[in-house]
């Protein structure tokens, strides 16, 4: 006697609850985005003379500069610090999204990137 479906041994129920978690791991990883989208981040340079704050959405939210930091003959050193502030702000995202979405996945990553030996 045949059995039915399209895969022998049971795989369509098997693919019905596979599909319903990646539906299931979709939604949460919306929400996962939205809610890092809503954060941000805030990282100082020069012993705090330059304090740059981002967003989860990847953007410049607010630079704080103290008074002595200001030098008119030193415009190059304002630069930098404002640069490496910045780049630390962004660094703090991306590694506060990295880490969401890995505790989301499970550490999937890896696997959904060609890990299937098929």
């Amino acid at each position: 006697m045949a059995k039915r479906g399209g895969f022998p041994g049971g795989m369509p129920g098997n693919m019905n609850n596979l599909m319903k978690q990646a539906q299931r791991m979709q939604r949460q990883m919306e929400e996962t985005t939205k809610e890092l989208e809503e954060k941000e981040y805030t990282a100082a340079a020069g012993g705090g003379a330059v304090t740059v704050t981002v967003s989860g959405k990847k953007e410049v939210v607010s630079i704080k500069l103290s008074e002595e930091v200001v030098d008119p003959d030193d415009i190059e050193m304002l630069q930098d610090l404002i640069v490496a502030a910045t780049n630390e702000a962004f660094r703090q995202m991306e590694a506060a999204n990295s880490e969401a979405m890995s505790k989301l996945t499970g550490g999937l990553g890896g696997a959904l990137g060609g890990g299937f030996p098929f």
